[in-house]
């Protein structure tokens, strides 16, 4: 099912509850295209790993506020100057505090995650849910990643239950900025082809 921004917002709560239950979907950002669900719900994570071929590769998450990533996450200064630049088109990679604050399958490798508060009106969607929501780019591994609609790999046509649709100009993925080491570093990804 393919939905726009307004038939999103009029039934805001019955698509809210669909990400709360484990529904996996396509939603705009910033930046990419991005496959999304819940980021607390084990079997909607793993599920959303099968569909990107993606067994160990760490998921980034929308967090729902600036507060939850101070709740959930270590905040040193260096963080903190970062944080003051969200949202924007950054996913800032930080060390968790609280190990339950996402499913164990967002970064089965270790205890970081990486957080986005992207510049758009998908950040409001994932403020009213009230929980953190993966992001990650719409390819299967191997394949590069696409906003056109029609050149979406089958997997992930399958794969989705909804897909918010909006036509957006060819993007660059968000830069990573690593807050884990003594100096952050940024890595910057490629524009689209």
């Amino acid at each position: 099912m393919i939905i726009t921004k307004n038939e999103l917002w009029s039934e805001k709560e019955r698509f809210a509850k669909k990400v709360v239950e484990g529904a996996i979907f396509l939603h705009p950002t910033d930046t990419i295209n991005g496959l999304g669900c819940n980021a607390l719900h084990d079997e909607a994570v793993k599920q959303l790993r099968k569909i990107k071929a993606t067994p160990d590769n760490p998921f980034s998450v929308i967090a729902p506020s600036k507060d939850w990533i101070k709740e959930n996450c270590v905040i040193d200064e260096k963080a903190e100057a970062w944080l003051n630049k969200l949202p924007g088109p950054y996913t800032l990679v930080l060390k968790l505090k609280n190990k339950n604050a996402v499913s164990k399958h967002v970064n089965p490798k270790d205890d970081t995650i990486g957080i986005r508060i992207p510049n758009h009106w998908i950040s409001e969607f994932v403020s009213h849910i009230g929980i953190p929501v993966i992001t990650t780019s719409a390819n299967v591994r191997g394949h590069e990643y696409n906003d056109d609609l029609d050149e979406l790999h089958p997997k992930i046509k399958n794969g989705v239950e909804f897909m918010i649709y909006e036509v957006r100009p060819k993007g660059s993925p968000s830069d990573i900025v690593i807050l884990t080491e003594e100096k952050p570093r940024i890595i910057k990804r490629s524009k689209q082809k």
